[in-house]
This record gives structure tokens, sequence and C-alpha cells, in this order.
């Protein structure tokens, strides 16, 4: 019966996700609420995510480097800052969530509002090039102190990559998460094109089961996938994928399964694509770097940075929006939040030339309107 649902499903999908990645697109002028530069002893700010508690203040909880590296696997912690006005300014200190319990570091964050009221916390925790897992930690007091971590992958060893901002939880609640596995500890051989799984629980993370590997019939290098769910209760992942444009596959049994991957005409590098539903219109948002190397000198830039949205579930993309276009930019690792009328956007927003190409962490904020003219 799987077998059926993948030919059908592939049918299906040939002609879907079309988008116009024109370069005549309109920018959205609003400037950042909160920079993040590197400085003495902390080489990098990046990958984190946000949350909004019940006393209305927002928590961005985000990667900070120590020491002289900025490198993937250099050491880090995970730390916070708070904004008491919707995102409009934000606390300069930071305060330590969670400190290096890898032996390499913890990383990429995601924050979820669980349907019970608490508050969870993922992020990586890396001891190797062979041994990287998404850990969980909960909160019951809004986040102002988190449970012991929970390792969300048991049935396997590895290194698996889960972006920040990348887990949902399902209308049914079930939690969701799309990993990618780049090396074993069996094979201690590094693949840039990785084996991509969904993890899935059915009790608020405190067991966690695999789904089916992610078919691959290109054997195109496949790389960081994000999950959204649909408005028919399908799933649909998105995927950094290395043949010039963003890669999908979909489910029909909430991550158990998934069809064999095709590619969109989501034009891109090798980088990856964000896509969240918006709350007050239904719509999905896309956040991308809209550049379909049809300019030799920007193929495999990760610039410009830009915004679409879907009305039909993500078979076509309108408005695309341009955030930032600078070509000296270096822009990804999207965390996407949306309080009240306005949308919240952190990521990374380094320089090529600086060599700082991950090591700032940029925060904008404006009204979700904008995304519409």
């Amino acid at each position: 019966m799987k077998e059926a649902f993948i030919f059908f499903a592939g049918l299906l999908m040939v002609s879907g996700f079309a988008c116009k990645s024109s370069r005549a697109v309109s920018n959205i002028s609003s400037l950042p609420v909160m920079r993040i530069d590197p400085g003495p002893d902390n080489p990098r700010n990046s990958e984190g995510d946000f949350i909004t508690l019940k006393d209305g203040r927002i928590v961005l909880i985000y990667s900070r480097y120590f020491g002289e590296s900025g490198d993937d696997h250099a050491t880090a912690k995970l730390t916070r800052r708070e904004s008491k006005d919707g995102g409009k300014t934000w606390s300069t200190d930071d305060k330590v969530v969670v400190e290096k319990e890898g032996t390499m570091n913890v990383m990429s964050v995601s924050l979820l509002r669980l349907q019970n009221g608490k508050i969870a916390l993922f992020y990586l925790r890396k001891n190797s090039q062979s041994d990287c897992i998404p850990m969980m930690r909960l909160s019951d007091d809004e986040a102002a102190t988190w449970t012991d971590p929970i390792p969300c992958i048991t049935d396997k060893k590895g290194y698996f990559v889960l972006n920040n901002d990348r887990v949902i939880q399902l209308q049914n609640g079930r939690l969701v998460m799309a990993v990618a596995l780049h090396q074993t500890p069996e094979e201690n051989k590094w693949h840039n094109n990785a084996t991509l799984f969904s993890y899935y629980s059915d009790d608020n993370g405190v067991t966690w089961h695999s789904g089916a590997a992610v078919a691959n019939p290109g054997n195109v290098v496949f790389q960081e996938p994000g999950v959204a769910e649909l408005k028919n209760g399908d799933l649909m992942m998105i995927i950094r994928a290395g043949a010039g444009v963003q890669y999908k596959t979909y489910s029909k049994d909430k991550g158990e399964s998934w069809s064999a991957c095709v590619p969109t005409t989501i034009q891109s590098p090798l980088s990856p694509a964000t896509i969240q539903r918006i709350p007050s219109t239904g719509d999905l948002v896309m956040a991308w770097n809209n550049n379909g190397a049809n300019n030799p000198p920007m193929k495999g830039k990760r610039t410009p940075f830009s915004l679409a949205i879907s009305k039909d579930d993500g078979n076509t993309w309108q408005h695309i929006r341009d955030i930032e276009t600078d070509p000296d930019g270096w822009y990804c690792y999207t965390a996407m939040h949306f309080n009240k009328k306005n949308i919240l956007l952190g990521y990374c927003a380094g320089s090529q030339v600086k060599k700082t190409h991950l090591s700032v962490l940029a925060v904008r904020q404006f009204p979700i309107k904008q995304l519409y003219k």
C-alpha cells in the first residue's frame, strides 16, 4: 500500500510548487531591531528561535560561540535575550540557558509551545562527527527552568542535523521533526548527500519513533529538511538540495512514510528554505535565497534573502519580497515567529568579504500585512 501511495503522490507533485523566481520583486524596507555581532571571546552568534511567554515577553534563545573559532564544531552554549515590548527592543545581556553539554557544543534551537501549555526546547548536542543528536527539554514555568534533556533519537547512532525552528506539533498532538543523517559510527565516513528521516512523538516528547527513510531516486544531494502540516492533514517536507532548486516530498500518515522526492521550481543555491503557516491568514510563508544562479557571479551564494506567500498550501507562490539584497551578504537559518499582527525573523546575516558568513544574528520585525503588498 505504501508503494501505491508513493506512485500516486509522485504523479500529483510533478507539476506542483510553481514559483516565478524573478528578480523583479519589491523590498521590505524595515531595519533590524537587533543585530548581535561577534566580539572578543565571541566569534559567532547564530541559529536561534523565539517563544512568547504568557506575560507577553518574547524570548530568543540562540547559539552563542566562545573562544577563537566560529566553526560549526567549535565551543558554543545556548543563551537567551528577551523583549518586553513585542519585539521592538531587546535586552543586551546574555543569560546562559544550556551550557556546552556536548564534547563539541550545543546549537540549532527550536522552541515550541505545546498543546498542554508547556514550552519545549530542542537543540543539537554535538560530541563528534559521528555523534550529534537532537535533545529536548521542557519548561512548565514559562522558560524559567528546564527539565533534564531527553534524547529524541535512540534507535540509531550518527550525526543528525536538525535545523533551528524546525519542530512542529500537528493538530492531532503529534510532534514531528525532520532530520538529515550524514555519518554513522560504523561507516565513519561523511556523506554530503544525507539520508532524511522524520522522527515523531505521540506522548509530548517522552518517546520518539523513526519514520521510513525518504526515497531519493535521482541521488541528488539532500540536506537540512523541514516539515509543514497542510490544511488537509498531509505533511510536506521541503529539502535543501544540490540541484539548483528546493526538493519536496509528502506524507499522508503523519510522517511515518514519505513519497519519492521531486524537484520544485523554487530556485535556490544549496541553502535551506523555511516554510511556516501564518496564524492570522492561514497562508504559508517561505523564507529562502531567491537565487536561481541566472547571474553566474551569484551562483551558490546565499543572497538575496526573500519571502513569498502561498495561498494553496505550497503549490504556487506569490508576493515575492526581498528582505536583504546585499551581494556581499550571507543570509540563512531563519527563525519565524508570529506575534499578534507582526512577524519576527531571526537569521544569520554575515559578510562574505569579512568572512562572517554565519557569525552575525539579525532580528527584524514588521507587520504581516507587508507580506501581501
